[in-house]
């Protein structure tokens, strides 16, 4: 009998009456595609939740149910709870989860003094929490007296006992980042002077009565898992050493402690809710790991894991029980099933590029950069093989050619990628050693590996895709991800010594000299800024876009770009958030908006910002102002098949989701009509 490679991750856990099949528990998410106009899940969040069950976790929690429909809620499309039109589908989406042998959880949240007054019913628009307050939108808070926080509890009981008529088989209470419980055990939203705050055994008294009445209510048999912030992360907020105290008060009274940090209502402290690229893996392990040395609950970690290997060592070393996984979910929902096979080089990492996120928050629906299934699940559950199998040539082997390689494959197609360059990779390739794109770096040579093993496809490296070579191959199909190329920006001095591409500078950082500026303040340009100054050069990026001043908790200012705040073409909105935290974090990079360049000289860049012209001194002027299509490439072949396809970069500049959510939908296509 061979021995597992993860021998101590899928050791299966037994916590109250339920068994768990294995430690990788997928967290608590929803956004608005999730809900109907009514706000009830919808046949959609079946497939989604199904989705993570389906690929081995061992528990699936179903995110933000409200515990007070009126009053609780943030954003317009939260879960109505407490509904009897709402039973049917909670229970098939309990019953989806379970069909998988995983267990459903679903998470009792209530925004507090955060919920939004216009989503109201009208006669009823007031908000409550600990402390009565005006917010600064104007709106007054009421704060709850002694009847009003009774009542709230008989919210969360009756939502619990409701959640488990309807199949759920665990009970996740949200008592961090801001929310409704967490409002109470914070110093800074709390600061009562009656039993129910001041100290923190007072600021505890709330969430521990809300357990013991739960558990009345639902008996034994269903586990209690209670979210928290270890910390704060805010200078006015608690500190790890008060995290470890609410942990001490908790233990025994919960089933699982599940240790998470950070507060989402300010953006400094979200990031370590959602830890960012710029962050080491499992960034918030630290106190998960002090916390299991105090207490005899089972704790959970969660934030940023997408390694099987580091699971492994967190269950073995016994610093948590359990690993929580949200993103990760999304870029790989399979992660439990290829970790338990052995297959680590299989994974799909999350790149922490916030796309799910910036999309939820803009569309009101989860995609993924790297997993084009997200969002269609209902479509890749019941994916239509082709009536007729086709040759398939595809022109350039970046992130969307990869992609639509590896799909065509699956489905039945023959395949072949062609290649210029001596790698498949495309021109994320020059990224792939920068530390904080590490992930990508990994997704890029995952790719790469499984279309080289895939038998379907032929890899043809060097290889350039002109008329001839289609003329040679005879495809059915042609499919063009020929990416783009930098644009050279057209001002004096542009082909001076001192002057090199972003790209150029990603392959080797000793073309940058001590002190830089970088023309463009997007995605490329401010992420390159901080590559050189986490290298020890002095960086000024220029940008001609308008900024808005936003002031840290910690004093002082970062100039935010327009670039972010204005989201152009493929940039992540969250993203921009986490760049603008990092930029806060960097004294030797600055950014100068509503900036023009003007010229290039032998000591810097001369510049233009409203109406004053000057000279940025520098040592090296990088470039990074944006991509141009590669079309005539495509063109010149376009006619030479009788199906013809382009996408991502080729068509326009273009993020990975775009390119890789395009190549999976043609390649799911071609074969269907003709």
């Amino acid at each position: 009998m061979s021995k597992l490679v993860y021998e101590h991750l899928f050791e299966p856990i037994r916590i109250g009456n339920v068994y768990f099949k294995n430690r990788l528990f997928s967290s608590a998410q929803d956004y608005p595609g999730l809900t109907s106009g009514e706000r009830f899940l919808t046949e959609e969040a079946a497939y989604f939740y199904e989705r993570k069950a389906a690929g081995g976790f061992a528990a699936v929690c179903v995110g933000d149910m409200l515990v007070d429909a009126d009053h609780g809620r943030s954003h317009p499309f939260q879960m109505r709870g407490l509904d009897p039109m709402a039973k049917v589908n909670m229970t098939r989406v309990s019953t989806a989860i379970k069909r998988h042998t995983a267990v459903p959880s679903i998470e009792l949240v209530h925004a507090g003094k955060n919920a939004d007054i216009n989503l109201m019913p009208e006669g009823e628009k007031f908000v409550y929490g600990p402390m009565e307050f005006v917010r600064p939108d104007g709106v007054q808070v009421r704060a709850l007296d002694d009847a009003g926080i009774e009542d709230l509890i008989r919210h969360y009981v009756n939502a619990a006992v409701f959640a488990m008529q309807t199949g759920y088989k665990m009970i996740t209470l949200h008592g961090g980042h801001g929310w409704q419980i967490h409002q109470f055990i914070s110093p800074t939203d709390n600061q009562r002077t009656d039993k129910w705050g001041g100290s923190v055994e007072n600021r505890m008294r709330f969430p521990l009565a809300l357990i013991e009445a739960i558990r009345k209510a639902i008996g034994p048999r269903i586990p209690i898992e209670f979210r928290m912030s270890a910390t704060e992360f805010l200078p006015w907020g608690y500190d790890e050493d008060e995290g470890l105290a609410i942990a001490k008060m908790l233990d025994g009274k919960v089933d699982i402690i599940h240790v998470s940090a950070g507060h989402h209502e300010i953006d400094m402290a979200s990031m370590h809710s959602s830890p960012t690229m710029f962050m080491p893996d499992g960034d918030n392990l630290r106190f998960a790991e002090e916390i299991k040395k105090h207490v005899s609950t089972p704790v959970a970690t969660v934030g940023a894991y997408t390694d099987p290997e580091m699971f492994e060592e967190i269950i073995a070393s016994g610093k948590a029980d359990i690993v929580c996984l949200a993103r990760q979910t999304l870029a790989d929902p399979d992660l439990p099933i290829k970790a338990r096979a052995g297959k680590r080089e299989e994974i799909r990492p999350c790149l922490r590029c916030f796309n799910c996120f910036s999309n939820s928050t803009i569309d009101g629906v989860f995609y993924c950069a790297v997993n084009p299934e997200i969002g269609r699940e209902k479509e890749a559950f019941f994916r239509k093989a082709p009536r007729f199998k086709k040759k398939i040539l595809i022109a350039g082997g970046g992130p969307g050619g990869m992609q639509a390689a590896l799909t065509a494959a699956e489905q039945g197609h023959e395949v072949i990628l062609c290649e210029k360059k001596d790698r498949l990779g495309g021109a994320l390739l020059c990224e792939e050693k920068i530390p904080f794109k590490k992930n990508l770096g990994i997704y890029l040579a995952r790719q790469a590996a499984m279309c080289e093993k895939d038998p379907a496809i032929t890899v043809r490296k060097n290889c350039a895709v002109t008329p001839e070579v289609v003329a040679e191959l005879k495809p059915d199909v042609i499919i063009a991800a020929m990416g783009a190329r930098p644009v050279k920006p057209n001002i004096p001095g542009i082909d001076r010594a001192n002057v090199v591409g972003a790209e150029e500078v990603y392959l080797d950082i000793e073309k940058a000299g001590k002190k830089v500026v970088i023309m463009g303040g997007g995605l490329v340009g401010l992420e390159m800024g901080v590559y050189l100054a986490e290298n020890g050069r002095d960086v000024t990026v220029v940008e001609m876009a308008p900024g808005t001043l936003v002031t840290p908790p910690e004093g002082g200012t970062s100039e935010r770009m327009g670039g972010i705040m204005d989201m152009p073409a493929g940039y992540p909105l969250v993203q921009g958030v986490a760049l603008m935290v990092k930029l806060s974090e960097l004294p030797n990079m600055q950014v100068k908006a509503s900036t023009k360049a003007l010229e290039v000289t032998e000591e810097g860049l001369l510049v233009e910002t409203k109406g004053e012209k000057y000279l940025i001194p520098a040592d090296t002027v990088i470039y990074a102002v944006g991509q141009r299509p590669e079309t005539e490439a495509a063109e010149k072949i376009a006619d030479l098949a009788p199906e013809f396809y382009q996408i991502g970069d080729c068509v326009a500049p273009a993020n990975i989701y775009e390119a890789t959510s395009q190549a999976w939908q043609i390649a799911v296509d071609i074969g269907q009509v003709i």
